[in-house]
């Protein structure tokens, strides 16, 4: 299974506009309960909302193993946390590469004896 992960730079951007956003969300709720209950409502489901996606982008910023947006890396290049976490139900059986064809092991594409990248995929080839 592959995974697009998002890179750390920007979860720790995320994160730091989190923080802008929790601020904003603490500033609207305090002066929105002056005025009216629903506008301070608001204020507090931005807030919750904004907490989230900062603790989020925060831990995918400084976590050995990011949370993937995509399922798209090899396992065995950087092992999803979620799978780790509860378990994998699909086959986790590794599929080892035949080195002795002239085929991509990953795709299928044909390729010549001095690749060393897949024209295809662009993976490594063994």
């Amino acid at each position: 299974m592959k995974h697009i992960k998002p890179g750390r730079g920007p979860s720790m951007m995320g994160g730091v506009v989190g923080i802008c956003m929790i601020a904003f969300g603490i500033i609207w709720t305090v002066a929105a309960a002056q005025a009216s209950p629903l506008f301070a409502l608001f204020g507090v489901v931005w807030t919750c909302i904004a907490v989230m996606q900062t603790v989020y982008n925060f831990k995918n910023a400084t976590n050995k193993n990011r949370y993937s947006s995509f399922d798209i890396t090899d396992d065995t290049e950087e092992p999803d946390p979620l799978n780790e976490k509860y378990g994998n139900p699909l086959d986790t059986r590794k599929k080892t590469p035949d080195v002795n064809n002239r085929f991509c092991p990953y795709c299928g594409t044909p390729v010549e004896d001095d690749f060393e990248y897949c024209n295809n995929c662009g993976r490594k080839l063994p």
